[in-house]
């Protein structure tokens, strides 16, 4: 079902399969954090001279990673696409729902399940900048590789990345500052005191800045070049600066944590058993809600990964601008992107296998044409 009259767009769709960069993501950043570790051990004056000068108050080579790293995906959003918003309410509102309401409330849920102590709460604090960060640009991979609803996706996208700027200071804010002090008192005084101006200054910066960017490329060049060409020529050329933007900011975290990760290994498993909770709850939690409003496997397929993935690159970036690079909440952010790629390759392969046991051959839930035929 088109989202609105018209014609439908097209789609450029990623590869039919993974990128060499994309597939092997999580063994890139497992050799950046080993870089970055050997590199704090052999310089450990590294901190002190990446410290020297700073830029919004970040390191500067850090603060040109991170912006390096946010820009692509920003640029690769299609922003025309959120003009064919009308006609489609149902399926907009349930995404709104999942992403903005479901998504955070069951991320802060799980990071006070795995981390209740007071002395844990900047695994917390860290786990909630994820949960806020909606994906806006693998998911597009997952979704086709899935064989999801590619114009569908396309919207989701461009509808986030707006919404990222609005909302997500807001709820970093409330989730962080207000509501531990809530769910336990004691931990009140070791409660890090941030204000919603200091997260919304480091979202405008870290988000809005490549946003305008991403913004601006995308209007001129699509326009002037065609969209066929910006999709297939200039997008594909300024995707591997965001991996290299990751891994550079990866190895600078690493090499001022060293010390850190060597003294606890553990805190990696720590931090990935909430996380793989939570992909695998956003996940079905929006499979089965979308069963049950009657959607096609292919808008189902769609809500579930934007909903279960996350911009790790955003959280990140807050989580350094706003605690710190040798924080504990920058340290626990950058251990989501080890986990996506093979948990998300795994729920693709979750996600055709409901396709063929709970969806017909004309990609509606079984039991929505069984209804309408009784």
């Amino acid at each position: 079902m088109p989202l609105a009259e018209g014609p439908a767009p097209t789609c450029a769709e990623p590869r039919k399969k993974l990128s060499f960069l994309d597939e092997f993501l999580t063994l890139w950043i497992l050799l950046a954090m080993a870089a970055g570790v050997g590199l704090g051990h052999a310089f450990p004056e590294i901190a002190d001279i990446l410290d020297s000068v700073k830029v919004f108050n970040v390191s500067l080579p850090i603060a040109v990673g991170l912006l390096v790293m946010m820009y692509p995906p920003l640029a690769k959003v299609r922003y025309d696409e959120l003009g064919r918003l009308r006609g489609a309410k149902k399926m907009l509102s349930t995404s709104l729902v999942l992403n903005w309401a479901i998504g955070p409330v069951i991320m802060f849920s799980v990071a006070w399940l795995f981390f209740p102590n007071p002395e844990d709460s900047a695994f917390r604090n860290g786990l909630i900048l994820v949960g806020l960060a909606r994906c806006i640009a693998m998911v597009l991979v997952w979704n086709m590789l899935a064989k999801g609803d590619c114009e569908y996706c396309a919207v989701l996208v461009a509808l986030n990345s707006v919404f990222q700027i609005v909302m997500y200071s807001v709820l970093a804010y409330v989730f962080i500052t207000v509501m531990t002090p809530v769910m336990s008192p004691s931990t009140q005084s070791i409660v890090v005191d941030i204000t919603i101006a200091d997260i919304a200054k480091n979202v405008l910066i870290f988000l809005g800045m490549p946003f305008a960017a991403g913004v601006t490329t995308w209007y001129f060049l699509a326009r002037r070049k065609g969209r066929a060409w910006f999709d297939t020529v200039f997008a594909p050329r300024i995707s591997p600066l965001a991996l290299l933007g990751l891994l550079f900011t990866i190895v600078i975290m690493f090499s001022m944590q060293g010390e850190k990760i060597v003294d606890k290994p553990l805190d990696v498993v720590r931090i990935a058993l909430p996380l793989l909770s939570y992909f695998l709850l956003m996940f079905f939690v929006s499979f089965g809600l979308s069963y049950k409003l009657g959607f096609t496997y292919g808008q189902a397929a769609t809500q579930s990964f934007t909903a279960a993935s996350n911009n790790f690159e955003l959280a990140i970036a807050v989580a350094i601008a706003t605690f710190g690079i040798a924080s504990t909440e920058a340290f626990t952010a950058v251990i989501g992107p080890l986990l996506e790629v093979p948990v998300l390759i795994s729920l693709v392969s979750v996600s055709l296998w409901i396709k063929r046991r709970y969806y017909g051959a004309d990609d509606l839930p079984r039991k929505a044409r069984e209804a309408s035929r009784g």
